[in-house]
């Protein structure tokens, strides 16, 4: 069922002028619709939670999993903290 599990992943590369930047990608697990993308120099974990908020404010859902890889945008404390707030998985 869709909106009940999301992927999110973080994508990083680099300009030609050799400048990083990181792209935070939030999928629906169920149905693979794109449902936020984020792209910044600098993207915080703060951001990051603020971001996955707002994607769930506007389906005006309770998302139940949110699955990641342990890189550390995505278990930097502000995302550790939302989870547990929001009872997500």
């Amino acid at each position: 069922m869709s909106n009940q599990r999301w992927s999110l992943d973080f994508i990083s590369d680099a300009l030609v002028c050799g400048r990083r930047f990181g792209i935070f990608a939030l999928v629906d697990s169920y149905c693979r619709e794109g449902l936020r993308l984020v792209a910044d120099t600098s993207i915080s974990g703060l951001r990051l939670a603020r971001e996955i908020h707002l994607a769930i404010l506007e389906r005006l859902v309770k998302l139940a999993i949110a699955v990641s890889d342990n890189v550390s945008e995505l278990i930097s404390m502000a995302i550790l903290w939302w989870s547990r707030d929001g009872h997500v998985e």
